[in-house]
């Protein structure tokens, strides 16, 4: 029998800025999508909250290759979700990828030194030309009216720039090269893949069932079966759940 593949734990850690840009195909949490290309990126509409119409904010990104696909080569997975109160629902994920040979980056993996130039200013053009929005980094069909040069996805994020400082500023040559916070995104951490420590199952089950027996210890056996006949499917894939998160309780992707 083949042995069984090693189980993959992701933990969030800080980061330079250009660890996290397209070209290091990152995963990570926060801030703004590190899109690969702009074919099939979603549009304003794919992009806002089913139940209360806001546009949604980026979560988190994983890069995730298919080696065995030429179209998948480089893939990257992005979750949406919507943080507006009291709605805070409307999970979205979406799906951006690119063969290995492509007009945007370079056939070999991309370097663990960081570039010459490793300044913080926030790419809001993808290399294929495409412009996002200022605010939340997604697709940016709008642009501002005056300037013609801020881009974004929809009038809601137009108008919360407009408030924030572009009213006053856009005009200014240097001021596209800063992008406000507005404090629409999650804070920005690199995603670090580990691989899990071998820890066998039945190691696991004894001492769950060593740490429960302890806590019990003056529970009736009758209440016990009791319970263990009631217990649903929920119930125990739950458990099976919070047993393999007790392992890496820092862990936020497996």
């Amino acid at each position: 029998m083949a042995a069984a593949r090693a189980a993959e734990l992701g933990f969030v850690e800080a980061a330079p800025a250009w660890r996290l840009r397209s070209e290091q195909f990152p995963s990570k949490v926060g801030g703004r999508p590190a899109w690969l290309g702009a074919a099939g990126l979603p549009g304003p509409e794919e992009l806002a909250c089913a139940l209360c119409g806001r546009p949604l904010v980026f979560l988190l990104q994983l890069y995730a290759p298919l080696p065995g696909r030429a179209d998948a080569f480089h893939r990257g997975l992005f979750l949406f979700c919507c943080r507006a109160p009291p709605c805070c629902a409307g999970l979205r994920v979406f799906r951006n990828q690119l063969p290995r040979k492509n007009d945007f980056y370079s056939y070999e993996p991309p370097s663990e030194d960081p570039p010459a130039e490793t300044g913080e200013c926030v790419r809001l053009q993808l290399q294929s030309g495409a412009h996002l929005c200022r605010v939340c980094g997604c697709l940016g069909p709008k642009t501002c009216s005056r300037c013609h040069k801020a881009h974004y996805c929809s009038r809601e994020h137009q108008t919360l720039d407009w408030r924030s400082g572009h009213k006053q500023a856009c005009t200014q040559s240097d001021y596209l090269d800063t992008i406000p916070d507005h404090n629409f995104l999650f804070p920005e951490f690199e995603i670090v893949i580990e691989t899990e420590d071998e820890i066998t199952p039945e190691v696991v089950e004894k001492e769950n069932e060593s740490e429960i027996m302890g806590s019990m210890g003056e529970a009736l056996e009758e209440e016990l079966d009791s319970m263990a006949k009631h217990e649903s499917k929920e119930d125990k894939i739950f458990q099976k759940f919070k047993t393999k998160i007790a392992l890496e309780p820092e862990q936020m992707v497996c």
